[in-house]
């Protein structure tokens, strides 16, 4: 028998219990075994009485939540937003107050089509949704990296998202919409054709969430204290600037890594290099909604930024990872309806459809009406009303006021007030009830067509390129002829293009346009990707190859040259243990060549020894890096002791001013030439 033991004077020791590292169960009771369950002997059944392990059992059985029915591949991050510009003339919202005062924010990225298990790299709209925890309640900007969408009216949207799903017969394709049954939507619903151009655009395939723009997409109210309004359209604009990738890199990127987008985001806030958007804002009042070729409440038109130039007031910062996951990325739920004084909605058929389903949404998947006190979406200011109980409710009332009005005083709870409460624009709204589609909604080439002839031709070979590869997965001409005709409506190029991709040698009839298309809209710069890239390559990543016996004064210099632009620098080596370099020093790798192909960085450079670059001409995954680095038209370092690996890919035959040669003395001219990005000119040989 073992005895209890005794201090000096007799009494029972008390062993230091560190009550912080105990397990429990959910209700709080200490667990002596995690790793057997309650038996009748070492070979016996399991007890029913076995409380722990139901306990443990039952909560895992239970803690999956149906995921988003869009949107359910997301990415959470934190962080707060500063107002550098005061807008009280414009607004009487808190947040737009005071110049360098912190809101705190929560971000989730997404994509729309995926299912939560798909990748991150798939041709597809980006959600961009900020929670503003303000003094006067949560905001919610609920958005897109694309100003427009698919549909006008929010009675098509299920039908959208079912035709872009997977087909219900036979459970695929997945986060993909090269199939018949979106396209056959698509071309059944014209008002679709422009969001379809920003969507076969490089748009649609960022290279980083931290590299794309941010957009509200519906005409939202600014109120001033007066009560007068201004229209207005929200814009994040990305400081870090724009990039995407290319179709085929993006293909071979998901298989690679599925999750690199999330950890892109995840290094780089890890690194201290927090990404950061100007919020912006277009505003514009009733004389020019009148005025404006089209309607200011269509969803599937913009204003472009040369007629309404974008107004910078405030930066948002994401510093800082989640906690965990499911309690802030999965849990959070974002409602367009969630606006607060000085903002108000519009009558954008979609907005208002949008502002049902959301919260409609959020009692499905979180189980109840009390999801507002699930911290993630708590707001952070005081909260004061007579709303209580139903599932899963965390505060409630005290007191025997449950009601309002009473008579009980200052225990009769919160109370109305009209001088800082929400008050909704005073619009005036007349007409006759129908279920109707307005006429100032029925041009739907227009805008498809400026955006194409605001791109590069970079951009519009991308185009074409993405229309053409969509459309070929189509099983079924008839849907590949009648989006052919939607596309003559935009451009002859574009629609030629398109049917020469698809061998289409007689043209159909171009489809009846509701509205006779305006030809003469002048270009916008602000469209493009490549005419708003940035002037550096900072937050961009370079893959530098290594191998035994590569320069070691090379490779210094360059993790130099780099980190000084503010980009990251991976190493990359034959083997995961690194390589010994001339000077004789072990320089460890961050990845085997294998697992750490070309297409997730953004530029590469091959710093091998004359043994290394003879053998490695000779190895697949270093031929592919190679390859594929020209392939998407990367910039490419090499020395010397390359040569035999750039030969053995064909490189060296068909070299251009993006493969550099270099040595210590030509680094920075190297990174000067990464500021570009890539070296598009290459593309244009490789057709």
């Amino acid at each position: 028998m073992t005895k209890t033991p005794m201090d000096k004077g007799g009494a029972p020791r008390q062993q230091a219990i560190d009550r912080a590292r105990t397990m429990t169960t959910a209700q709080g009771g200490p667990v002596a075994d995690d790793q057997n369950s309650l038996k009748a002997g070492a070979r016996g059944p399991t007890l029913l009485e076995d409380h722990v392990m139901r306990d443990k059992i039952f909560h895992f059985d239970h803690e999956r939540i149906p995921e988003r029915v869009v949107h359910a591949r997301g990415y959470g991050v934190h962080g707060h937003f500063e107002l550098t510009e005061a807008i009280p003339d414009l607004s009487c919202a808190d947040i737009f107050q005071r110049v360098g005062e912190k809101t705190l924010t929560f971000t989730r990225f997404s994509t729309v089509a995926g299912n939560k298990g798909s990748f991150d790299l798939a041709r597809d709209v980006r959600g961009f949704a900020t929670k503003f925890y303000t003094k006067e309640g949560n905001w919610d900007l609920v958005g897109n990296n694309i100003p427009v969408f698919f549909i006008q009216d929010a009675m098509k949207f299920p039908d959208l998202v079912h035709s872009v799903k997977q087909a219900p017969d036979r459970g695929f394709p997945q986060a993909q919409s090269a199939h018949d049954n979106f396209w056959d939507f698509i071309s059944l619903s014209p008002e679709a054709v422009h969001m379809t151009l920003w969507q076969m655009s490089d748009r649609a395939i960022p290279r980083s969430f931290r590299f794309m723009e941010g957009f509200g997409v519906h005409t939202f109210r600014l109120i001033n204290a007066e009560g007068r309004s201004h229209y207005v359209k929200f814009h994040w604009k990305p400081r870090q600037g724009l990039q995407s990738v290319v179709w085929n890199e993006a293909l071979k990127i998901n298989g690679a890594d599925p999750d690199f987008h999330r950890r892109d985001m995840w290094d780089a806030i890890d690194a201290g290099d927090f990404p950061q958007w100007d919020l912006g804002i277009q505003v514009f009042d009733d004389a020019f909604a009148d005025d404006f070729e089209f309607d200011i409440l269509d969803p599937t038109k913009i204003i472009p930024e040369e007629r309404v130039p974008v107004r910078r007031i405030g930066t948002l910062t994401l510093d800082a990872h989640v906690d965990n996951f499911f309690a802030e990325t999965e849990q959070v739920a974002f409602c367009t309806q969630n606006i607060v004084r000085g903002i108000d909605q519009t009558n954008d058929p979609l907005l208002q459809g949008r502002n049902f389903s959301y919260l409609d949404t959020q009692l499905k998947r979180l189980g109840g009406p009390n999801f507002t006190q699930i911290p993630i979406n708590a707001p952070k200011c005081p909260v004061h009303h007579f709303q209580q109980d139903g599932h899963m409710a965390i505060r409630n009332l005290k007191g025997r006021a449950n009601y309002e009005p009473n008579s009980w005083g200052e225990d009769g709870g919160p109370r109305e007030n009209p001088e800082i409460g929400f008050a909704s624009h005073p619009e005036e709204v007349t007409g006759t009830k129908q279920r109707v589609r307005s006429e100032t909604f029925a041009d739907h080439y227009s805008q498809a067509r400026q955006f194409w002839i605001s791109q590069t031709a970079t951009e519009r070979r991308h185009i074409a390129a993405g229309y053409t590869f969509e459309l070929s997965k189509c099983q079924h001409e008839r849907i590949r002829l009648r989006m052919l005709g939607h596309l003559m409506n935009v451009h002859d190029d574009l629609a030629n293009a398109v049917a020469k991709g698809l061998g289409i040698t007689e043209m159909p009839e171009p489809a009846k346009p509701a509205r006779t298309p305006i030809t003469d809209l002048p270009p916008s710069d602000a469209l493009s990707i490549l005419k708003n890239g940035p002037d550096s390559f900072a937050g961009r990543k370079l893959g530098l190859y290594i191998c035994d016996g590569a320069d070691a004064e090379l490779i210094g210099a360059l993790e130099e040259a780099f980190r000084a632009e503010g980009a990251m620098v991976t190493i990359v080596a034959p083997h995961i243990h690194g390589a010994t370099l001339s000077d004789g020093t072990r320089k460890p790798a961050d990845e085997k060549i294998d697992g750490a192909p070309s297409v997730v960085f953004d530029a590469v450079a091959l710093v091998l020894s004359e043994d290394g670059g003879r053998t490695l001409a000779n190895n697949k995954p270093s031929q592919d890096f190679v390859s594929d680095a020209f392939a998407h038209a990367k910039f490419i370092a090499w020395t010397a002791a390359a040569m035999p690996l750039l030969k053995a890919t064909g490189v060296a035959g068909n070299m251009d001013a993006g493969v550099v040669a270099i040595d210590s003395g030509t680094v920075d001219a190297f990174v000067k030439c990464c500021r570009d990005l890539r070296f598009w000119a290459r593309e244009d040989k490789m057709e």
